[in-house]
């Protein structure tokens, strides 16, 4: 698969000129302010939601609303936006702008206010029409340009809208069928996402930016890895807790770290914009591992889901929306201090919340109001520093 990389601006695909409201001009520009903004309100108004100081749309259970809609809401943003120009990198092929990618961050604004507002199945219809939309939009891009290596993607969304589906159904009493098993099968798919797409770029910028380094590929090692980390989610999602799933949870932790290892993560400690990516890349191992350890009872599965969600999803998006938006917005590829600030505070934020429980659970609350203000901190910073430039034309006059 290629990497999207800062430098692919280029020309114009098919003969697209420099036209329109700059923000509308190339997907990452609506969906990563969209994203960091319902990012940095949605976990306040959660904690104001569990803590009895707000009630939410009665048609909708709070518990599953703020589970879904940091995977849906939140992270399917990133990805939306990521894919959408990462196609048009690939393919040299224009993907939607202007008033078609217009329609699509508004489809996704009025899924949001919907679950506030609005009857549960308009709710349920507005958030599922988004993603196998762009599914739809992304496959066309790809057959045209023949760029048939990159289609797993479109099936893995493809299967996101599918556990989005079941998740509504579920929702709605239509299919006998747990909500949360939908919602793990989708934390899983995102998970995949990551271990596939930071398998190109994390190795790829690490020595892109490290003269002298050469990091040589392990296909063997980075198709078991893919593979037991497929498997072991599978099992983690649809299959009772046991000694088996424990088993291909620890098996996937411990090739994640091997090939995170391979990857010389040491090396980036002087460059904030790369050790981002592989301190949020680590907390995948973590993750599996302590929903390793949970299969076991040893400790709450809830450790195990905020490690993926906030350590390892959280890490990787504050890492990627920083590192894409600079680089298509004709910007150097250097971080300053609020985006460094920004970086720690999602660690923080993890540590908070995933590993601070386990250790001393009767302050959980404290725990959880500390990663809840360290989660906001970090993407309120993006918004200041970023949507001044994702409203503005590129800076080197390229399209995008």
């Amino acid at each position: 698969m290629p990497v999207i990389t800062p430098e692919s601006g280029g020309s114009p695909p098919d003969g697209v000129a420099h036209r329109g409201w700059p923000a509308l001009r190339l997907g990452f520009r609506p969906f990563y302010i969209a994203a960091a903004l319902y990012g940095a309100l949605a976990i306040p108004l959660w904690l104001a939601v569990l803590w009895g100081a707000v009630r939410l749309n009665p048609d909708v259970n709070p518990l599953f609303w703020h589970a879904h809609e940091m995977l849906f809401g939140f992270a399917v943003a990133v990805i939306i936006g990521f894919l959408l120009t990462a196609g048009r990198a690939w393919t040299g092929l224009a993907t939607p702008r202007g008033a078609g990618l217009g329609a699509l961050a508004t489809i996704w604004l009025a899924a949001r206010v919907s679950a506030l507002a609005a009857p549960y199945p308009v709710y349920a219809a507005l958030d599922w029409v988004l993603v196998p939309t762009v599914a739809t939009v992304l496959a066309v891009v790809l057959l045209r340009a023949g760029s048939r290596r990159n289609l797993p993607l479109v099936l893995i969304l493809v299967l996101l809208s599918v556990a989005n589906g079941t998740f509504h159904a579920a929702m709605l009493g239509l299919i006998g069928l747990s909500p949360l098993t939908a919602l793990y099968a989708a934390l899983a798919l995102i998970v995949m996402i990551e271990c596939v797409m930071a398998g190109r770029v994390v190795p790829a910028f690490t020595q892109s930016a490290t003269p002298g380094l050469r990091l040589v590929g392990k296909p063997r090692l980075e198709a078991a890895t893919l593979a037991a980390s497929a498997l072991a989610l599978a099992l983690w999602v649809f299959v009772p807790p046991g000694s088996m799933t424990a088993t291909a949870l620890a098996a996937a932790a411990v090739l994640h770290v091997i090939r995170q290892w391979q990857w010389r993560p040491w090396v980036t400690r002087g460059r904030p914009i790369l050790w981002i990516l592989h301190a949020g890349y680590a907390w995948i191992p973590v993750g599996l591992a302590l929903l390793g350890l949970a299969q076991v009872g040893w400790v709450s599965q809830s450790a195990g889901v905020h490690a993926l969600a906030v350590g390892a999803t959280g890490g990787l998006i504050i890492g990627m929306i920083t590192r894409t938006a600079r680089g298509h917005t004709g910007r150097p590829l250097r971080t300053s201090g609020p985006e460094v600030a920004a970086y720690l505070l999602v660690i923080v934020a993890a540590v908070l919340r995933v590993l601070l429980p386990i250790m001393a659970p009767q302050a959980l609350q404290v725990w959880l109001a500390g990663a809840a203000l360290a989660w906001s901190g970090a993407f309120i910073i993006y918004l200041v520093v970023y949507t001044p430039w994702l409203m503005q034309a590129r800076l080197d006059g390229k399209d995008g």
